[in-house]
């Protein structure tokens, strides 16, 4: 999730089928209300039939009032120090926090790069790693129109940046 409020809210919804990356949801919304957010975030959930034990939920760490409503509804411990603590933890152990959280808040300014790398390295894979479907067209237009320097997106040059955000 990339929850900008006052701009855009990016939703990117992905599963892992058949050895791939599977996009099967991409939206963009428009200056979007807070609570439409969260309900659209678990209708996707409840439309999907995902379950708890299979959920795992990246969200721009700069929006605590996202996360923390989302970790809320999953029932799990949504204090920063608790939450950035155990991801400290995680990071020096080398542990991957999907093992143990279902919301993950993530840095995006910090992790960007290597995130924008990953997206990259992924979508370059020669097995085809990443399927989207045609009418994703605006994640496709993202991807298209996507412009780096140094691995830092240039959001004025990429079209539906929100979007490539979440995805990435």
């Amino acid at each position: 999730l990339d929850p900008s409020f006052g701009s855009k809210f990016g939703i990117v919804a992905t599963r892992f089928v058949n050895e791939r990356i599977e996009v099967f949801e991409a939206e963009e919304y428009e200056r979007p209300d807070f609570n439409d957010m969260i309900n659209r975030i678990w209708e996707i959930k409840r439309e999907h039939k995902i379950h708890d034990n299979n959920l795992t939920i990246y969200v721009d760490a700069a929006n605590p009032e996202i996360w923390q409503s989302l970790k809320r509804m999953l029932k799990e411990d949504y204090s920063e120090n608790y939450v950035f603590g155990k991801l400290a933890y995680y990071k020096k152990n080398n542990i991957n926090p999907a093992n143990y959280m279902k919301v993950i808040p993530t840095p995006f300014n910090t992790q960007g790069a290597k995130m924008l790398q990953h997206t990259k390295s992924l979508l370059e894979d020669k097995d085809n790693l990443v399927t989207i479907d045609k009418r994703f067209d605006k994640l496709l237009t993202a991807l298209r129109t996507a412009v780096a320097n140094e691995y830092k997106l240039d959001k004025e040059q990429t079209s539906y940046h929100d979007l490539l955000d979440a995805f990435r």
